[in-house]
């Protein structure tokens, strides 16, 4: 389904308003809508909210197959993502009948983008945890914090011009943190696909960029074959100096095996943006339990997409999607289904 059919009035609803601002939709055609908005919506609530949907906008929440059904939204015919991953909805079932969905595509990739390198700088130079110890008041009876910078090799942080930064992932992205890591003066290695056989021009072999890196970033999508990608016998291959930074999707990473490499010193250190369960905490990721708050770990909460550039592409494309649906004239790249 290419365009809206057969109507001439959407019913416009908003799931999840409360993370980037709603556009004032401008239908082309003589087309009216009514919009419904809400701040948040929980999973019980989704089929009630979505029954007389035609277009439905959506961030985070899950919509599986039952919620896409003709039984419970049988006028959905548009789902219009106000974020770039689409991991959350069935795209098959929505393949099946018939519903477009186009996504915010690169709408945040300045932002995460920078993010990365600032995770990598908080994991590589322990500026958590030095800030913290100063707060305690350390400083000044220890005399000195500067041990509290040497890794778990007894050495103190690399600059820079030392590091190979490893990339899993190297879409839009992944194609931007390469090049801020190269003008900060990295090395930068891409990893080609997991068991490949034959190595693409520009890749380097998976196992190889695990073992080479000092700086790994994870910015892939989640699919059925990324899940768990970085694991223990991943982790114990990486170099002793490594850190392990994560903006892609929860789930990539199994979490329980990071936190065994960080106490076992398999690696230096990490930080990380996703999680398997969001919102996550101690009851839901081993990542946040009390028994890492020594490790060199930073975590911060699924906040890499978050800048005023990214909410302004959001609402504009938003806006271009919805309206592009009703006009039969989508942007080619925002389509997924």
């Amino acid at each position: 389904m290419g365009s809206a059919t057969a109507i001439t009035h959407h019913t416009i609803v908003v799931l999840e308003a409360v993370f980037s601002p709603i556009p004032e939709f401008k239908l082309p055609n003589g087309l009216t809508h009514t919009l419904i908005s809400y701040p948040r919506t929980q999973p019980a609530q989704v089929a009630e909210r979505i029954k007389d949907a035609t277009i439905l906008v959506t961030t985070t929440i899950a919509l599986p197959a039952e919620v896409l059904s003709e039984d419970v939204s049988p006028h959905l015919q548009f789902i219009a993502v106000m974020a770039v991953g689409t991991d959350t909805i069935d795209l098959e079932a929505c393949r099946k009948r018939g519903i477009r969905v186009c996504n915010s595509v690169n709408a945040n990739a300045s932002s995460v983008s920078e993010h990365a390198i600032g995770l990598y700088f908080a994991a590589r130079r322990k500026l958590v945890e030095t800030h913290m110890a100063l707060r305690a008041n350390e400083w000044p009876w220890r005399g000195t914090l500067i041990n509290m910078l040497e890794d778990n090799t007894g050495t103190m942080p690399l600059t820079c011009e030392e590091e190979v930064m490893g990339l899993v992932g190297y879409g839009f992205i992944g194609k931007k943190i390469g090049n801020i890591a190269r003008m900060l003066g990295m090395k930068v290695l891409v990893a080609d696909r997991r068991g490949a056989k034959t190595i693409r021009e520009g890749y380097t072999a998976f196992e190889e960029v695990l073992k080479q890196s000092s700086v790994l970033v994870l910015i892939l999508p989640r699919t059925p074959d990324s899940i768990n990608l970085i694991s223990t016998p991943e982790l114990k291959i990486m170099r002793p100096q490594a850190v392990l930074v994560n903006v892609s999707r929860g789930g990539i990473m199994d979490e329980a095996a990071l936190v065994q490499a960080l106490k076992e010193k398999w690696i230096a250190g990490a930080a990380v943006d996703v999680y398997a369960t969001e919102p996550a905490g101690p009851e839901t990721s081993p990542l946040a339990t009390e028994d890492t708050k020594d490790l060199n770990l930073t975590l911060s909460p699924h906040t890499a997409w978050v800048s005023d550039t990214t909410l302004k592409n959001l609402e504009r494309m938003v806006g271009e999607n919805v309206e592009g649906f009703c006009g039969g004239k989508i942007p080619a790249a925002h389509i997924v289904v």
